[in-house]
């Protein structure tokens, strides 16, 4: 990438001409800058750009290492923050959607991006074919083939991002606006399942395999296209519910209901408690969308834990699957296993990336210098550190007094966190530490709301205002 300018050809001791790129933006790290015998350069000034969301969130903790990793995932979310959700600054440019909802709370906890959402809605709308079919980028600038267009994964956003925007913004108007785009897509693709499997696009791309990233190595394209379909059709129930369509809630809810049972008779080897290979992906999709059978879960988690402990606490999930791994893990109560990834110093981890010198998100789990150095695709973590570690849960999808849930997790050695997110509703914060033996728990609830904090295993209400708790800690 490259600029040039001429100057204005002044006579000499008039003032300095002064220049920057007006109508275009690039992510960069390092600049070269020449000039003719004659002229010189007397000040050069890296600035950064971004859309104007507000910032709603902020998060820290004990961990110099997980401030680090927050930085690297913030600056990732900034440099790709603009008029649509990037995947890079420097290169494409273009607003790839597996990344807007599975990175969507991630961007949310820390920007406000409700208009955003909107516009992306709208962007998809403008963007969905005649015959129902979502691209995997919208504006579709440029059209594609094969899975780089048609990825169940990604077209999904038509329905998971509305469905995201109403839980941390209560934007039902969106949900109304877009319902009939969602309900054509979800159409589009149960129409290419055989046998209740849905088995084409990119699956869990940039999955650690063999052989080089890019399309799904470890996990069939099955389990995470019939499993997305699958949050499709129960989060169409969802909206069809808040819109009053009781007759489409139940008619959604019938189809999840019969495809997952699909999913279960098809990929599941009850036997091993495993779905498909084994992998990652293919045991925490289904546990974090409820699709595994009750009494199966507990051996399920056994076997999500054992892969990442057989890869020396090392993640094996891509783009897709690491969402859900990290979800799958933190609702299992398995937080060790997740901070045992997140802070693993060996690649490919996060802190190998600080390591080789990154000053955003990789592209590739391992930094490698051939691949984007510029990405928003991993950052999946973010969500787990407001969410788990600091424990602010917001969903204004629940009854009141549920829209706002407190669960801290301490974990490690991790002796204190503290985060706060500016909702629609008023500031929600969140801090804890260890100290001689006590978990010392301090809240701050918007006015006219009240929480559910969990404590030591038990539940309370607090009301609005501020609270201090404190339970012993072994």
């Amino acid at each position: 990438m490259w600029f040039s300018y001429t100057l204005r050809g002044a006579q000499p001791g008039s003032a300095a001409e002064s220049w920057h790129p007006r109508f275009t933006y690039y992510g960069f790290r390092y600049v070269q800058v020449e000039s003719p015998p004659g002229v010189e350069v007397q000040a050069l000034e890296g600035r950064s750009v971004r859309t104007s969301a507000a910032r709603t969130g902020e998060f820290t903790s004990s961990s110099d290492l997980l401030n680090r990793i927050h930085g690297l995932i913030d600056a990732a979310i900034e440099s790709n923050f603009q008029s649509v959700l990037t995947d890079c600054p420097h290169r494409e440019k273009l607003g790839w959607l597996e990344e807007s909802h599975l990175l969507g709370a991630a961007v949310m906890y820390n920007f406000d991006a409700a208009l955003e959402y909107r516009k992306i809605s709208d962007d998809i709308a403008g963007s969905q074919t005649d015959g129902g079919l979502v691209p995997d980028i919208a504006p579709e600038y440029t059209v594609f083939d094969s899975g780089f267009r048609d990825s169940p994964e990604w077209g999904s956003a038509a329905i998971l991002d509305p469905w995201l925007a109403y839980q941390f913004y209560g934007d039902r108007d969106n949900l109304a606006r877009h319902y009939g785009e969602m309900t054509r897509y979800a159409a589009y693709l149960s129409s290419k399942t055989v046998d209740g499997i849905l088995s084409h696009g990119l699956g869990d791309w940039y999955d650690i395999g063999p052989g080089p990233p890019g399309v799904s190595q470890l996990t069939s394209l099955g389990v995470t296209a019939t499993a997305i379909l699958y949050d499709d059709l129960a989060t169409l129930r969802k909206i069809a519910e808040v819109l009053g369509k009781s007759e489409d809630a139940a008619r959604f809810g019938a189809g999840a209901d019969a495809l997952r049972a699909m999913f279960n008779a098809r990929l599941f080897d009850a036997g091993r408690g495993a779905y498909d290979h084994g992998s990652q992906t293919a045991n925490a999709m289904p546990l974090a969308l409820s699709m595994v059978p009750q009494d199966d879960r507990p051996r399920v988690v056994e076997n999500l834990v054992a892969d990442i402990r057989q890869h020396s606490d090392h993640t094996t999930a891509g783009d897709i699957g690491f969402h859900f791994v990290l979800q799958a893990l933190s609702e299992a109560g398995r937080n060790d296993v997740v901070y045992a990834m997140i802070a693993n110093p060996d690649a490919p981890s996060y802190a190998a990336q600080l390591a080789a010198g990154a000053t955003t998100l990789t592209e590739a789990w391992d930094a490698n210098p051939r691949s984007s150095q510029n990405h928003f695709m991993l950052g999946h973590a973010e969500e787990w550190f407001y969410r788990s570690l600091a424990g602010i849960d917001f969903d204004l999808s629940r009854p009141p007094g549920q829209q706002i849930v407190l669960r801290p997790m301490p974990v490690g050695d991790i002796t204190s966190a503290r985060a706060t997110y500016r909702s629609v509703l008023g500031v929600i914060g969140s801090s804890w530490k260890i100290a001689d033996g006590k978990f010392l728990y301090d809240v701050e609830i918007p006015a006219n709301a009240s929480a559910t904090v969990y404590l030591g295993g038990e539940s309370r209400q607090a009301p609005s205002g501020r609270h201090h708790f404190e339970i012993p800690y072994q």
